[in-house]
């Protein structure tokens, strides 16, 4: 399990440096193909209804932990000074406790949730994808430290032996015949092992005990990343509730593949590097002489110039790439990936903006660009969807984000 994490720590610290952005590289690579390696391989055998199926479970993951975000990892690496000891003990506890009281709550909902949304017999699988925030939460803080201190090597060794876990099992359960279940039981295993990673390897080890207090003087910048946090569950969930209420799992198990497959091949770029660019912002802005504006600028000019091309290229290849990757049975979702390759690439420029707005001290800034995108949908989507469906719907998605980056943008360069 531990497989990757080992060969990692092997390497020569002295070429790359455990600060290099290979690091964030190689995980991108092999962290993020292998999920993709779960998501194509279990949707071909599985089809669009299981995928559906799995996807409402994380979908009320994904917004039970928006609205529960404490912003504190965030904070830690934003942070001047290194969290002492009785600092990482509080953030263990609020993070702790977040994910046991987030868990107890999508279990109690799990049988209003499988009415909600058309899943007869699915209660079960509701509850074990309510253990997921409770596994995250058992992670060590010094997981924000090392993140902080730009230990990448590290994080690389641990995010890579995370989805070797998740892929293995997910597939040993595809094959096994366990469904839907499969998605579910990989991405617990997944976690697992972090979670057991971070306190073996990664260091400095915060002291295990509850303390409720010494940590007050995150509330400022965190409090934004809450916010923002509350302001994307509606713009990443909004339309996934939407297509699952009205279509059905099917349909959504189409658009949630569309969306990943394009998320996978343009979107994670980005957020792989905004894991490197946040600390690496962080630390130049400390410096206060203007590199941080200038890398982002370079970085912004390049991204959009790649990025424009892939997405030009994915629009041609798209039928005969769905074909290859998922057969014929996903064919229906081609038009849906289309207007995703668009969405995603300003995802990816987004994800830029973000880690450089936090890493100065905006994080308003992100949180303001969301509510504008909230604007945009709350007009676009109802004449969308009634002319146009899922497509209409995945279109306007990505004019609220382009009207997000656009905010994000100005406030970027008016600081200056």
């Amino acid at each position: 399990m531990n497989k990757a994490l080992k060969i990692m720590a092997g390497l020569p610290r002295s070429w790359p440096p455990a600060h290099s952005a290979v690091w964030v590289l190689a995980q991108q690579a092999l962290a993020r193909g292998l999920v993709a390696v779960k998501f194509l391989l279990v949707g071909r055998m599985l089809g669009p209804e299981a995928l559906g199926v799995a996807g409402v479970a994380l979908l009320a993951v994904a917004i039970a932990e928006a609205l529960s975000d404490t912003g504190l990892p965030q904070a830690v690496v934003q942070g001047r000074q290194e969290p002492a000891p009785h600092e990482l003990s509080a953030l263990w506890t609020a993070q702790t406790c977040r994910g046991v009281l987030v868990g107890l709550l999508l279990a109690a909902l799990a049988p209003f949730l499988a009415a909600q949304f058309h899943l007869a017999g699915a209660v079960p699988l509701l509850w074990m994808a309510a253990m997921l925030p409770f596994l995250r939460g058992l992670a060590s803080p010094a997981y924000y430290v090392v993140m902080r201190e730009r230990g990448f090597q590290q994080i690389a060794g641990v995010e890579v032996a995370n989805a070797c876990a998740d892929c293995a099992v997910s597939f040993a359960c595809a094959l096994a015949g366990a469904g839907a279940y499969s998605i579910v039981i990989g991405l617990l295993a997944g976690e697992a092992c972090k979670s057991v990673l971070t306190w073996a390897v990664l260091r400095p080890l915060p002291p295990l005990r509850l303390r409720w207090t010494g940590i007050g003087h995150y509330v400022g910048f965190s409090r934004w990343i809450w916010a923002g946090s509350v302001v994307n569950l509606i713009l990443n969930q909004f339309d996934k509730v939407m297509v699952g209420r009205l279509l059905g799992p099917a349909q959504l198990g189409m658009y949630q593949m569309s969306s990943k497959l394009a998320q996978m091949l343009l979107a994670d770029a980005g957020i792989a590097l905004s894991q490197y660019l946040f600390p690496t912002f962080a630390s130049r802005h400390r410096q206060q002489d203007g590199s941080a504006l200038r890398l982002a600028r370079r970085l912004l000019l390049l991204g959009t110039l790649l990025l424009a091309a892939a997405v030009a290229v994915l629009a041609v290849v798209a039928e005969p790439l769905f074909l290859l990757l998922l057969g014929p049975r996903w064919l229906e979702a081609v038009p849906l990936f289309r207007v995703f390759a668009v969405n995603m690439a300003i995802g990816a420029l987004i994800a830029l903006l973000v880690a450089y707005l936090r890493a100065v001290g905006l994080p308003r800034a992100a949180t303001e660009a969301s509510v504008i995108q909230v604007g945009v949908l709350l007009l676009l989507v109802p004449p969308a969807t009634q002319h146009y469906g899922a497509v209409g719907i995945a279109w306007s998605m990505t004019v609220g984000l382009a009207c997000a980056a656009a905010w994000m943008l100005f406030r970027m360069f008016r600081r200056t």
